[in-house]
């Protein structure tokens, strides 16, 4: 008797713990219209607390050895691993990007009489901006799209969830919200498109129906509408909606309008411009520190779940 109570604790738990996580996103973003590097590093730690919170769960829900249980743990985790891939690639394709704009600064403090030189600089760094999209949305059009699920919103939840425990539905829970936040992720850092826009349907897995279901239907309403706010954020834009990114190309593009205007009083516009390329750079630079240790976390992970089909 204990055994299932502690149970259905542990997944009661589990639900709750997601609940409140994407009520604290939520939050985060509500209180901006921005899609900031801080902000998505708060995503990408929920999503490290959200993958170490299952495998607390899952060791303590002493399900069957050698069961399918684990294979759907490995298939999911296998999943975020190859999507955090593609959103390191994306995030380090960034580099060459700041490293151009660093550069117009440097020219620009050096050679501020010498339009031509500070042009030549700032048009390196737009071709940059250009590839680097262009790059990121075949990265997305090749790599995501198989990767981002399709729900199927007609299973029966009773006996389709209740299985392993109660691991099922929890495993349920987390992949849509894995999804739900790996799109945030790779529409901010990598590219927004179709594949990953917030309008369109293969992240809107959250229908009323699911909102009737006994497990969890909190954790639902609350991925619901963090999925609308990231709606409005996105607002229809295309591209790298990274707050940080735009801001560094709106600084170079005003600079460039200086610059042929032939204003040479260009010291706060070339502050500005260092500045936004310095967050941008430190910004790509943290995200990918982040990423290294969720790759760990989750090779530990699997580890530990293995160790314990194989130790019983």
């Amino acid at each position: 008797m204990h055994h299932s109570s502690s149970t259905s604790t542990s997944v009661h738990g589990f639900y709750t713990f997601l609940t409140q996580g994407l009520d604290d996103l939520y939050a985060a973003i509500h209180s901006h219209n921005f899609i900031t590097i801080q902000f998505l590093q708060t995503v990408l730690s929920s999503l490290q607390s959200f993958h170490s919170q299952l495998t607390l769960v899952v060791q303590k829900l002493h399900l069957p050895v050698g069961e399918k249980w684990l294979d759907e743990y490995m298939d999911e985790t296998a999943r975020l691993w190859e999507v955090c891939h593609v959103l390191k690639t994306g995030v380090s394709n960034m580099e060459n990007y700041y490293t151009a704009g660093e550069n117009i600064s440097t020219v620009a403090q050096n050679h501020h009489q010498l339009s031509r030189q500070v042009l030549r600089a700032i048009n390196g760094c737009q071709r940059e901006r250009v590839g680097l999209e262009e790059e990121n949305r075949s990265l997305i059009e090749t790599r995501i799209q198989p990767l981002l699920m399709k729900f199927d919103k007609n299973v029966s939840i009773e006996s389709k969830f209740n299985g392993f425990n109660g691991f099922r539905g929890v495993l349920y829970a987390l992949k849509n919200t894995n999804s739900l936040l790996l799109t945030i992720l790779l529409s901010g850092l990598v590219y927004c498109s179709s594949e990953t826009s917030f309008s369109s349907s293969n992240t809107d897995c959250y229908d009323e129906g699911d909102q009737q279901v006994g497990f969890g239907s909190g954790f639902m309403a609350s991925a619901a509408r963090l999925h609308e706010r990231m709606k409005v954020s996105e607002n229809g834009q295309t591209g790298i909606l990274l707050y940080e990114f735009q801001m560094a190309g709106n600084s170079m593009d005003e600079l460039k309008r200086m610059v042929e205007r032939l204003d040479f009083d260009l010291h706060e516009k070339v502050e500005k411009l260092k500045n936004c390329f310095g967050a941008l750079k430190c910004g790509a630079e943290n995200v990918i520190v982040q990423l290294d240790d969720f790759f760990d976390e989750i090779v530990e992970g699997r580890k530990k779940l293995l160790d314990l089909c194989t130790h019983t």
